[in-house]
């Protein structure tokens, strides 16, 4: 049973998804600000993270920072709106998605599902490009012989992108094959995640070697 811990401000939807999650099979660990959050990511360590946005005290946003200098813990966040400085936002400060509320238990369910499927083993190869190396078994990276630490959403998609150097894949392929969106989905997930995954591997991330950009379509890794 996976362990969440949801940080959450609002009453009455931090109770109705505590309810509807462990309905669905969760052990859920509500927070009710940032400060309390933190607490509760030391003292339980969970396997994702489902955060609110916009919270009194500390917000999401230095939250989401936070988190994510602790470790590579997926984080879900939950926003009132869809606009583009809460998202963009969100996604910078290293979240893994995001989704809008209100949103059913069923569907957050779904999304938590597929992020918490995104560690794992892709294939048996290990494989080497320039200074990094990928080891599919074993779910690591490392560049000069120093590991390299991903997100599983980072991985997931670094594992995709190299499973053929050289592929071009679109946006929407890539929404599909890492974050299991089969609808038309937000690029801006795949933007986002593609910088964090550049500012980790490249030497220069505005001149990428490895994960570049192929205009109006979307990306391909190499060839180097």
């Amino acid at each position: 049973m996976p362990t969440l811990l949801l940080i959450e401000d609002d009453p009455a939807v931090r109770e109705g998804l505590c309810l509807g999650l462990r309905r669905h099979g969760h052990d859920v660990e509500p927070a009710a600000d940032g400060e309390a959050g933190l607490r509760l990511l030391n003292a339980r360590r969970p396997d994702l993270v489902l955060l609110d946005l916009m919270l009194p005290g500390i917000d999401g946003f230095e939250v989401c920072r936070r988190i994510r200098a602790t470790g590579p813990v997926p984080i879900i966040m939950l926003t009132a709106r869809g606009d583009d400085i809460d998202v963009v936002g969100g996604l910078e400060a290293g979240a893994d998605d995001y989704v809008v509320k209100p949103v059913q238990p069923r569907v957050l369910d779904a999304r938590i599902k597929a992020v918490l499927r995104r560690g794992g083993a892709a294939g048996q190869a290990r494989e080497q490009h320039g200074a990094l190396t990928i080891d599919r078994a074993a779910c690591e990276v490392t560049k000069n012989g120093e590991p390299v630490r991903l997100t599983p959403t980072e991985l997931r998609l670094l594992l995709e992108l190299s499973r053929v150097p050289g592929r071009v894949l679109s946006r929407q392929q890539l929404l599909e094959l890492v974050w299991e969106h089969d609808y038309l989905g937000d690029s801006r997930l795949v933007d986002a995640c593609v910088q964090r995954l550049r500012a980790k591997l490249e030497d220069q991330p505005a001149a990428p070697v490895y994960v570049r950009t192929v205009r109006g379509f979307g990306y391909r890794f190499g060839p180097l």
